[in-house]
């Protein structure tokens, strides 16, 4: 049997124990008396242990609910007052109609006789209405657990189509002026060199087509975002000069795992956004590695103090929306520093990233 089937049929399972306990004690405890008990006495018995069923998903499935739930106390205890006297009220009517009273005196008047026995069967009917007590006691905690998991599940699916709405909102948020620029400079390209501009569209169209329908699976395989990665950097390196070096290393060997999509992407777009200079030498350093479970990726690029690197852009991603990101797809399982190494000229992006 599957877990799925298994977690499906385990409340039923459980009832069914706690009632068979349930009958087990009802039986149980008159045999200890050493009697012999008429017929009459255990068809009261089965009269009793239906009322106590009833009585238990009653409150479970109405009683605590419509009021406990709801905070109206004294109804709840009314209803379950009221329950506790139509059980004890049945009871005594079953009694009457089977002659219960008649033939268990007979019964305990042979036992007397016997053993000098001096119980009385009248205790049998406080017996009922504790038990009964004890049941609206079991099944009140049973509804207020469920009605716990209830809530719980029900907060964690807004929060999980809150996390969704999010996550769709800021892969949406991937700049534009990008594919436009990539666009036009493939177009400068056609009358320098027709096969490096085909082989740039080519690129394009296939990271177009992965942030189109690749991402929309939730994760991605390591090795996919690293090839986008890939391509981003070789159409951004039609537009520098060659003042601008820019190098990217990926693990190796690479362990493909599956992680969130598009999460390299605002690092690397930062780097070319801000660490780039047409007329200075600047250079981009990325660096992927893995050990065991993590993945790491360290950015470094050129830091100019005339335009500073800024953490939110209104255009692309940002690196404020990534970490948003990562909080709510990896909750307690990065780690991610930005710093500014003013003497050295240089800005650093680092990402520790839990993968399992």
């Amino acid at each position: 049997m599957d877990t799925p089937t298994v977690k499906k049929y385990t409340p039923f399972f459980l009832h069914l124990l706690g009632w068979s306990f349930l009958a087990l004690f009802l039986m149980w405890q008159p045999l200890s008396w050493q009697i012999q008990f008429p017929n009459s006495f255990w068809i009261k018995q089965a009269v009793l242990f239906s009322l106590l069923i009833a009585i238990f998903y009653l409150n479970v499935y109405y009683w605590f609910p419509m009021f406990l739930a709801k905070n109206r106390y004294w109804r709840f205890i009314l209803f379950n007052f009221v329950s506790v006297l139509i059980l004890a009220t049945i009871i005594e009517q079953v009694k009457v109609y089977i002659n219960h009273s008649e033939q268990m005196d007979r019964a305990f008047k042979m036992a007397r006789e016997a053993n000098g026995d001096k119980k009385s069967h009248d205790r049998l009917d406080y017996f009922a209405m504790l038990t009964a007590l004890i049941i609206i006691g079991i099944s009140t905690s049973v509804a207020a657990v469920q009605n716990a998991e209830r809530d719980k599940q029900y907060r964690q699916n807004l929060e999980q189509e809150k996390i969704n709405s999010e996550l769709s909102f800021l892969k949406a948020q991937i700049n534009p002026h990008f594919f436009f620029n990539t666009l036009n400079n493939i177009y400068a390209l056609t009358v320098i060199d027709v096969e490096a501009a085909r082989e740039a569209l080519h690129k394009l169209s296939r990271m177009m087509r992965y942030v189109l329908y690749e991402t929309q699976h939730g994760t991605v395989l390591l090795s996919q975002e690293i090839a986008f990665a890939q391509d981003y950097i070789q159409l951004m390196q039609l537009r520098l000069t060659d003042k601008v070096s820019v190098s990217l290393k990926p693990p190796v060997p690479l362990h493909d795992v599956s992680i969130a999509p598009m999460l390299f992407l605002p690092f690397i777009e930062n780097a070319f956004k801000h660490g780039v200079s047409a007329v200075q030498p600047s250079h981009i350093d990325i660096k992927i590695w893995q050990e065991g479970h993590k993945v790491y990726i360290d950015v470094r690029n050129t830091l100019f103090t005339e335009k500073r690197t800024v953490l939110d852009e209104s255009n692309g991603i940002g690196l404020t929306n990534t970490q948003r990101r990562l909080d709510l797809l990896y909750p307690g399982k990065y780690q991610l520093d930005v710093s500014e190494n003013t003497s050295e000229k240089e800005f650093e992006v680092h990402l520790e990233l839990q993968t399992a």
